[in-house]
């Protein structure tokens, strides 16, 4: 799946929408505009990952021992709220503002 994102910023694009199409053809994958601000296909992109990898275990095309390995403690980011900070902010900037 590739993903465009801040597809609320339309004034910003760098990429239009024929060349995400394009390359996401070229590689064999699904393409997806979303936008976190008013929620345009965030959950869906969500949803459609989960689908995914669900039907690859059941499959048996997905061997989840492959990559056991790969997720050690040592290759995980902890996500803990900062109490003393709004829920939004990460290094200080507000992760749906133009800033």
């Amino acid at each position: 799946m590739l993903v465009g994102n801040k597809c609320d910023l339309e004034s910003m694009r760098a990429v239009s929408v024929e060349e995400g199409k394009a390359l996401s053809e070229t590689q064999g994958l699904f393409f997806m505009e979303t936008s976190a601000l008013d929620s345009t296909n965030v959950k869906t992109a969500f949803e459609m990952v989960i689908r995914d990898i669900y039907t690859n275990i059941s499959r048996k095309q997905l061997n989840l021992d492959t990559y056991k390995t790969q997720l050690s403690s040592n290759n995980r980011v902890n996500l803990v709220k900062d109490e003393n900070k709004g829920s939004n902010q990460v290094f200080g900037l507000s992760c749906c503002s133009s800033s």
